[in-house]
């Protein structure tokens, strides 16, 4: 198993995010400070079936947002006249969500794949064993069960493009505190990693927990932000 300090795991893991966010967004790196970019994938269906129809990436060499085909002229005299603050305020109301605001969350992406003890057992993400929360994923989900057969916690992926999947990671109450969050992240980006793609995950800011075990995983704080508005049927 590579170590953090892996030269050709890190050099292959920043090109693999570069080419998903090429793909996902329409553009990465960004040439600026503030970049729009209209790529057809807004106006269709995610992970889960529903559409996001702004989504954007920011990290300390630029920002880059992604908008439908259909705005980008009147997303460009935003940016132009307003800069961010006008996208923020503004980009919901040219999508026919006039009450929402671009919001943030911590974007992290897998740097090096972490020496941690593998965990867990691959389930359909309609295992009736799983809560609700997972059940949309549009991949397996990596589970640990109680000696009762009962959920004590899991990975869900969420496969956005052919080339990247992010994780979400949920240990129910009564199992918090034993490793489960950080290994099973592990393991799956061990596998992900394997089958040619990138991991991204991502968290409020104010989630230290889901943050401890992004860091013991592989995924270091690096100054990125996710981007967007909520997703619609």
């Amino acid at each position: 198993m590579s170590s953090p300090d892996d030269p050709e795991v890190r050099a292959e893991l920043v090109r693999r995010l570069e080419r998903h966010l090429q793909n996902y967004l329409g553009a990465w790196p960004p040439d600026g400070p503030l970049v729009l970019v209209a790529s057809p994938l807004r106006d269709e269906p995610g992970w889960d079936g529903r559409v996001r129809p702004i989504t954007g990436v920011s990290s300390p060499s630029g920002t880059v947002v992604s908008v439908p085909p259909a705005i980008l002229g009147e997303a460009e005299t935003l940016r132009r006249t307003g800069g961010f603050d006008a996208l923020v305020t503004g980009l919901g109301v040219l999508v026919g969500l006039p009450e929402e605001r671009l919001r943030g969350g911590v974007f992290r992406a897998l740097r090096f794949l972490a020496d941690l003890e593998p965990l867990g057992e691959w389930v359909s993400p309609t295992d009736a064993r799983l809560p609700d929360w997972l059940r949309p994923f549009n991949g397996e989900v990596l589970a640990v069960f109680d000696d009762t057969g009962h959920y004590a916690a899991g990975v869900g992926q969420k496969f956005h493009d052919p080339f990247g999947v992010e994780f979400a990671v949920g240990t129910e109450p009564d199992h918090r505190g034993k490793g489960y969050a950080r290994r099973l992240v592990a393991t799956a980006a061990r596998r992900a990693y394997d089958e040619g793609k990138v991991v991204t995950y991502l968290h409020r800011e104010d989630n230290v927990a889901s943050g401890a075990v992004a860091e013991a995983a592989g995924f270091p704080y690096e100054g990125w932000r996710a981007l967007g508005l909520p997703a619609v049927e």
